[in-house]
């Protein structure tokens, strides 16, 4: 069974917290000037969506390494779309892999389609209240 993971956030002022991970890393979160904060921090929202790219990338370049693929440069992006309405959840999230280097496509495909299917426990996660679409591109 893997470990649990802990968290706390820690109230600074007005709608500003400092996320604290289980590990000690601590990042600031805020809201924008329009909902009462000073835009001094991530959205928690906006997290979510840095979450999945960070798994997801973990996970392809875990993958095209024990392929022997030589990844030079990589960039996970991800748009996610909001219901209009509270709890304004991800409706619908695009992942996008943008991959650099002397790659096999069907390597790549492969290592990107596992991610998306067995290895990317925030994509799982994600994919219970939106429907996700996975592309990749191998840049020059």
């Amino acid at each position: 069974m893997p470990d649990s993971l802990k968290a706390e956030a820690v109230w600074q002022e007005d709608l500003r917290f400092v996320g604290i991970s289980g590990s000690g890393h601590e990042i600031v979160m805020d809201a924008s000037d329009e909902y009462g904060g000073q835009n001094a921090g991530a959205r928690p929202m906006e997290l979510l969506l840095v979450g999945l790219a960070g798994c997801t990338g973990m996970d392809v370049v875990s993958v095209l390494d024990k392929m022997r693929q030589t990844v030079t440069g990589y960039r996970v992006r991800v748009t996610g779309q909001r219901a209009d309405t509270d709890p304004h959840v991800y409706t619908h999230i695009l992942v996008e892999h943008l991959l650099q280097g002397d790659l096999d496509e069907a390597k790549v495909k492969h290592a990107v389609e596992l991610s998306d299917t067995k290895y990317c426990s925030a994509a799982a996660m994600l994919k219970c209240v939106a429907k996700m679409e996975v592309q990749w591109t191998i840049e020059q």
